[in-house]
């Protein structure tokens, strides 16, 4: 038996504060997924608003929010991501309208609420969507259970639902027309940065496993735009420059990198590295590595088992508790507890101190624009746009920062149906807040995550076959073409999932003693025999040097 498998005492990490509700610096397309929102929201309330019928304004919301995602996605990516988005938007409003015209009672409600939150939550996790992930579907979801309904309107308003959804597809994919290789070029000068700081900082193992990462996730965008066009395998050779700086980094001009990536802005053309000589035909790798695939679907929910459970037995006692205290919006509670699940226990906590942070702020900045949405429709319409704007404004700086605009527009959408009172809505936003944020957080500890250790031997397997693989590649004379770049590719998806494995477990608690020794031998060896293929390959990491 391994020493990662005796069993050891269960550790409880500690949970931070310092740096929690630290502000990083915006994303670099900060202003695109705030300004789709707005052209995706606008017309549909504005056409309610001139009909005079704002009370239908959360269907057509349903629709006009998936423009908030697959801003990362390249566009062939993107047209198949936001149509599922809006498919899976669509169908949490079904159940949530049919549930809602069968019953009334408060605690079936919650209950359907807290298991579509859970499958969403899953769902948006083993699918990699997001941001804003599952959050946004809950919202709609969970809100639309206590709209009361009739079976007879469901199709109408889903109708509306899919109107406005049709809409955003065409709003997220516009961008494509003018610069129809945006996202390529943000994941790849993203990679290339990411190498750069590396390279200034050889013996940084974090540096290392964070450009390993940014070169992925550019290989994931490259092998998920179809056709291999000119300046997708310009774009290539750029992420391979990247590798080569990962693996020879005392060989690797950072500032070159850095110029690079700026070059890669606007629109003009994509430059060519030097120094990777005619080797770099081996990146004929690439449509080897399309064999690698993902796992399938049903092989990426079964990590995700004690995530579920804690999103929907989370969400429940939230929902429950909140009507209990006799609030009137126990959705609420439903969704904040919602949205604090993230990949383990110490993320799921500092969530909730920024959730909590943000919300009570932003029910002061609801009490300050009451006076001023309450001039008339008009005005509560275009206070909602500005909100809505906001909030992707600064939502990536951190999350509590968004939320101080998120608060006070899901406050005043309330209003679309008939004026509330201020003073109520405040005090069941501040209740809800807390409850949620505190029952959530009390379900992520109870329910364990055994599983997170698992991940890490698996990944641990992982990275011993594929980097076996690739030795026997090194010792053959002439390796089969592409045999090689392939298995470098596997073996480099293999390193940073192992990373991914072993950073999640860390943030659990309840877990066994992790097998950190084993993790950093593991990654070690595995850079090493990247470092080997990129040689063996004829690749250099110095500007100029010849193949």
């Amino acid at each position: 038996m391994s020493s990662a498998l005796r069993p050891t005492p269960s550790r409880v990490p500690r949970l931070p504060l310092a740096g929690v509700l630290r502000l990083g610096r915006p994303s670099d397309i900060w202003f695109k997924p705030a300004l789709s929102v707005v052209v995706a929201v606008a017309p549909p309330n504005l056409t309610l608003l001139a009909l005079g019928r704002l009370d239908l304004a959360m269907y057509t919301m349903a629709g006009s929010l998936c423009a908030l995602y697959a801003h990362n996605r390249p566009y062939a990516a993107r047209a198949r991501v936001l149509a599922l988005v809006v498919l899976g938007m669509l169908g949490g409003l079904g159940v949530a309208l049919v549930t809602a015209s069968l019953t009334s009672n408060a605690v079936v409600l919650v209950t359907v609420g807290a298991l579509l939150a859970a499958a969403q939550k899953t769902l948006c996790d083993a699918t990699r969507v997001g941001p804003p992930g599952h959050v946004v579907l809950a919202f709609i979801s969970s809100a639309s259970l206590f709209v009361p309904q009739n079976l007879g309107q469901v199709p109408g308003h889903l109708a509306l639902g899919a109107a406005a959804g049709a809409w955003a597809w065409i709003v997220g994919m516009a961008p494509g027309l003018v610069r129809p290789h945006g996202p390529e070029r943000r994941a790849t000068a993203h990679a290339l940065n990411a190498a750069a700081v590396y390279a200034d900082a050889p013996d940084d193992a974090r540096a290392r496993a964070a450009g390993a990462a940014a070169v992925d996730a550019a290989w994931q965008s490259l092998l998920s735009t179809g056709a291999r066009s000119a300046p997708r395998r310009a774009l290539e050779r750029l992420v391979v420059r990247a590798e080569v700086a990962l693996a020879a980094p005392t060989d690797t001009d950072p500032e070159r990198l850095r110029g690079l990536a700026r070059e890669l802005s606007g629109t003009g053309p994509v430059p060519h590295p030097d120094g990777l000589g005619e080797a770099a035909d081996e990146l004929l790798g690439v449509e080897a590595a399309l064999t690698f695939g993902e796992r399938p679907l049903l092989r990426r929910l079964g990590p995700l088992a004690p995530i579920a459970l804690r999103t929907a037995v989370g969400c429940a006692l939230a929902g429950y508790v909140s009507l209990a205290l006799g609030v009137g919006r126990p959705y609420w509670a439903l969704v904040t507890a919602a949205s604090l699940y993230q990949a383990n226990v110490t993320l799921t906590w500092s969530r909730g101190v920024q959730r909590v942070v943000g919300n009570l702020v932003g029910v002061l900045v609801f009490a300050a624009l009451v006076p001023l949405a309450h001039v008339g429709q008009a005005a509560l319409v275009l206070s909602c746009l500005a909100l809505n704007f906001g909030a992707e404004a600064l939502i990536g700086r951190n999350y509590w920062l968004g939320s101080i605009c998120v608060t006070p527009m899901a406050l005043l959408i309330t209003e679309f149906a008939r004026a509330q009172q201020p003073a109520e809505l405040m005090t069941d936003r501040v209740v809800d807040t807390l409850v949620g944020a505190l029952v959530g957080l009390v379900a992520a500890i109870a329910v364990t995550n055994r599983r997170a250790g698992d991940r890490i031997e698996d990944g641990l397997s992982a990275v011993e076959r594929a980097r076996e693989h690739a030795d026997a590649l090194l010792t053959e004379e002439t390796p089969g073409r592409g045999a090689l770049e392939s298995a470098r590719r596997g073996l480099a998806a293999a390193v940073v999932d192992l990373r991914a494995a072993a950073d999640a477990a860390a943030g659990e608690w309840w877990q066994r003693a992790l097998p950190e020794e084993r993790v950093m031998r593991a990654e070690q060896a595995g850079h090493r025999t990247l470092a080997a293929t990129v040689r063996r390959q004829g690749l250099h990491g110095r500007e100029g040097a010849q193949a």
